[in-house]
């Protein structure tokens, strides 16, 4: 019974998160603005979104593709539509409960190549560490490029005495931090020692690889895809056609943190892209537009890739 109730609070909470977060976001517009909002939908230019959705393809493809090497390094073979599919339906997985299509996406290997479970999910979770590093790249990027519009904002919200404080704090509380993750014993501290320890040599690892250099170049094909899947969407509307690739840095970084924290991005997506569009004199309305016509556009994508990864799998693999 409890693990019942747990799978439906992992469910449900996460979806109710994203339907509060709608009801808010809808409930402070008047109804000119929402006329204003309806007006963009149906003035959008979906040519552009057309074109972001064969960028995100690309992204998926790549992804299956890169797959392969992980699995053949650690000497296990698995046909690419087999990875494309698994990719697809992990995405759609991720619709549902947070995460969990890292484990389909394993268990769909484990069904139809006999690829261990743990073997599968160990390449995965490689992936993920690398792909981890990169976001935190892409935040250092936008932190970089957008620094003085970033520091006005938070000055302009939160008191320069109150900004001190915080940092006074956050830095305290890193060096306690540091000093507690070199010095102590405390078991749960050794623990996350040897996990953190466990996904920095999953990260070496792909550098000892014998296909690293393609491996690599799919994963620059991976984010490249990623951010002109973003940015050829903004032209979709002549509000948000106009913002420099700073702006676009900082709302992809932001997009991708709601999406990767939520159930796909649900409701959070477009509220937080609207939040930062708005930094820099787009009108929310327009950004909250632009947030749901890229959003459900990738979700359409994704439900419709996943749902004949479904139908297809075994149709493809009538053999197993």
């Amino acid at each position: 019974m409890n693990e019942k109730i747990k799978k439906a609070l992992s469910i449900g909470l996460p979806l109710l998160l994203g339907v509060f977060l709608v009801f808010y976001t809808y409930n402070k517009f008047t109804d000119q603005q929402l006329a204003e909002m309806k007006g963009y939908f149906q003035n959008a230019n979906y040519g552009f979104i057309a074109i972001s959705s064969v960028f995100s393809i690309i992204s998926l493809a790549s992804r299956g593709y890169r797959w392969r090497y992980s699995l053949e390094h650690m000497g296990y073979f698995s046909q690419f539509r087999n990875n494309f599919s698994a990719v697809c339906i992990g995405y759609l997985m991720n619709y549902t409960v947070p995460r969990s299509g890292e484990v389909s996406r394993a268990l769909v290997l484990k069904k139809y190549n006999d690829i261990p479970f743990d073997k599968a999910f160990g390449t995965i979770i490689a992936e993920r560490v690398i792909d981890l590093f990169i976001l935190i790249g892409f935040i250092l990027t936008a932190l970089i490029l957008q620094f003085d519009q970033l520091k006005s904002f938070l000055t302009a919200t939160i008191p320069v005495e109150k900004l001190m404080y915080l940092g006074f704090i956050g830095l305290f509380g890193f060096i306690v931090v540091v000093l507690l993750f070199i010095y102590s014993s405390w078991k749960p501290i050794l623990f996350i020692k040897e996990k953190i320890s466990g996904l920095i040599e999953g990260l070496l690892s792909t550098f000892k690889m014998p296909n690293r250099v393609p491996f690599l170049a799919h994963t620059a094909v991976i984010w490249i895809s990623y951010v002109l899947t973003f940015y050829t969407a903004v032209f979709a509307l002549p509000e948000t056609s106009g913002i420099g690739f700073g702006v676009i840095v900082t709302a992809f970084v932001v997009g991708s943190l709601a999406v990767t924290f939520t159930n796909g991005g649900f409701g959070a997506f477009p509220l937080m892209i609207a939040q930062i569009l708005v930094l820099y004199n787009i009108p929310e309305t327009a950004g909250t537009t632009f947030g749901w016509i890229l959003w459900t556009s990738q979700t359409a994508l994704v439900v419709l890739l996943g749902g004949l990864a479904f139908l297809l799998l075994p149709i493809l693999n009538r053999k197993k």
